[in-house]
């Protein structure tokens, strides 16, 4: 692992590494926020990750959010969206290959020697982590935004114990009735539909839940909101004892100014549950 940066941010650090994964084969980079708390032992951690065409930096420069993990004691890290580098495929969409990986394992070709995205931040990378700086992997949450909404919601539900809290801003709630969905699980994971249900939120939410409370934003002026399927994963919620919080916000957009927008919502929610 090696630095790309270091800054001092809030009386903490927001650093930015690279590091060979062998879960993706090849060269990754992420983001991490620790606070001053962090130089007098492991802190909690929150996971953020980002949506379509993003990378480690979008959210780390534009949401906002090491100020509120600052006052709460809580590290941040900002894993990049995909594998990349010229040996890795991609495609000429913006919504399928490099910058969108969908936080999935990949099986099909020519995504899979790569694609290992779920395993990636699943495993590789919290472990990583974990040996290199002072956080507590014993208390994690997750969150993110549109195809990283997505990833927190799935990742949350499919390894019950790992997560205290999940939040989402604008999460693609219900991919395999959406086109931000089926056309990246079918390259991604092959034709057969019943692959796909463990990347579904709406779907596992019918089937298990979250053992912890959910939050969720998605504003009433998102450009993508037909796309995002909210309702489907309101009305799964409603008919299962979960506590959660799916919230539309009146006027908000897609953007990077309402996630910043919400942004201390979302790290007092998850500071409640991993001090808990």
């Amino acid at each position: 692992m090696k630095p790309v940066s270091e800054n001092k941010a809030f009386g903490g650090v927001q650093g930015v590494y690279t590091h060979a994964s062998n879960a993706c084969a090849c060269d990754m980079t992420f983001g991490l926020f620790l606070p001053e708390e962090a130089q007098h032992g492991p802190v909690p951690v929150l996971w953020y990750l980002s949506g379509l065409t993003c990378t480690h930096e979008n959210a780390m420069v534009k949401a906002g959010a090491q100020s509120w993990a600052a006052e709460h004691g809580l590290a941040l890290v900002f894993p990049d969206t995909s594998p990349r580098g010229e040996d890795v495929a991609d495609d000429d969409a913006y919504d399928l290959g490099q910058g969108a990986g969908f936080y999935v394992n990949a099986s099909q070709k020519p995504w899979a020697p790569h694609f290992q995205m779920w395993d990636y931040v699943a495993e590789e990378l919290p472990a990583l982590i974990a040996e290199h700086f002072a956080v507590d992997m014993t208390r994690q949450s997750i969150s993110g935004h549109s195809m990283g909404g997505h990833g927190a919601l799935t990742l949350a539900m499919g390894l019950p114990g790992q997560f205290r809290s999940v939040s989402a801003f604008a999460p693609i709630c219900h991919p395999t009735a959406s086109e931000w969905g089926r056309k990246q699980l079918g390259a991604y994971l092959g034709p057969d539909e019943s692959k796909w249900t463990r990347h579904d939120a709406t779907l596992m939410m019918r089937e298990t839940g979250f053992d912890g409370p959910i939050l969720t934003d998605t504003g009433t002026g998102d450009q993508f909101y037909e796309l995002l399927q909210t309702h489907a994963l309101a009305e799964a919620v409603a008919k299962r004892p979960q506590q959660a919080q799916i919230r539309l916000q009146p006027g908000y957009d897609h953007s990077y100014f309402f996630v910043s927008t919400f942004m201390e919502d979302h790290l007092a929610f998850h500071a409640d549950a991993l001090y808990a």
